[in-house]
C-alpha cells in the first residue's frame, strides 16, 4: 500500500483543490452580493451619492475578483505557498467594505 506522501515530503491530497474550489465559492457570493447591493443603490432616485457607491462597489469587486484570481492560480502550483501578507489584507480590507456596505444598505 503506497503513502499519500510524496517523495519531497508533503502530503500529495486534495486540499490545495479544495481551498481552490473554496475561492471560487467565495467569488460567486461577492458577486451575488454585489449584484444586490447595485441593484438597491439604482432603485433609488439616481443621486451622486447613489452612482457613487455603485462605483465603489463595482471596484471593490473588481479588487477582489483580482485577489481570488491570483490566489487561485498560486494554488494550482505543484507547491501552492501561503498568501502574501498584502493579499490577505486586501482580501479582508474587502469582505469588511462590503459588509459595511451590507449594513447601509439595511440601515
Amino acid at each position: 500500500m503506497s503513502s499519500p506522501v510524496g517523495a519531497d515530503g508533503r502530503d500529495a491530497g486534495l486540499q490545495p483543490e479544495r481551498t481552490r474550489l473554496a475561492w471560487r465559492r467565495t467569488t460567486l457570493s461577492c458577486s451575488v452580493t454585489a449584484v444586490l447591493a447595485v441593484r438597491q443603490a439604482l432603485r433609488g432616485s439616481g443621486s451622486p451619492v447613489e452612482l457613487a457607491g455603485v462605483a465603489v462597489i463595482a471596484l471593490l469587486w473588481l479588487a477582489f475578483l483580482w485577489v481570488a484570481h491570483r490566489r487561485m492560480r498560486g494554488l494550482a502550483a505543484a507547491r501552492p505557498g501561503a498568501p502574501s501578507p498584502r493579499a490577505v489584507l486586501a482580501a479582508t480590507a474587502c469582505t469588511v467594505a462590503f459588509a459595511v456596505f451590507a449594513m447601509a444598505v439595511i440601515v
